[in-house]
């Protein structure tokens, strides 16, 4: 039985998801990795993640769509945003993600250490 803090990852730049799953695997978290938020919300139906980490700006659903049905429908998960900003500047989406209810938002690009502080943070409160 796998007691490791699971870890959704919602990104849809390919060497982006690699480095956040490589990072959080490294750490030691069980990670799943979604190319949008409309397969996010589908590995979320079918096995239960501690973390949602999202990009903001994704094709088919965006991530600001995708914390509003994260909070509808799994309101446990604790929700990390992130942005580099995309077709605006990204301290404008990262805010409406705050307002939806991410509990924490990371501007693109960020270090390994802010990422990994972000997560522990995340899992320590309730």
């Amino acid at each position: 039985m796998n007691l490791s803090p699971r870890i959704l990852v919602a990104e849809d730049d390919a060497l982006m998801r690699q480095m956040l799953r490589a990072t959080l695997e490294q750490a030691g978290y069980v990670v799943e990795v979604a190319v949008n938020g409309r397969e996010a919300v589908a590995h979320q139906q079918r096995a239960a993640f501690h973390v949602l980490l999202t990009d903001l700006v994704m094709p088919e659903q965006e991530g600001l769509e995708t914390i509003m049905e994260f909070r509808r429908h799994h309101p446990a998960v604790k929700i990390i945003a992130m942005s580099g900003g995309g077709r605006g500047n990204a301290e404008d989406y990262l805010s409406v993600a705050a307002k939806l209810g991410a509990r924490q938002v990371l501007a693109k690009p960020f270090s390994t250490e802010v990422l990994l502080r972000a997560v522990a943070d995340q899992l320590s409160t309730s």
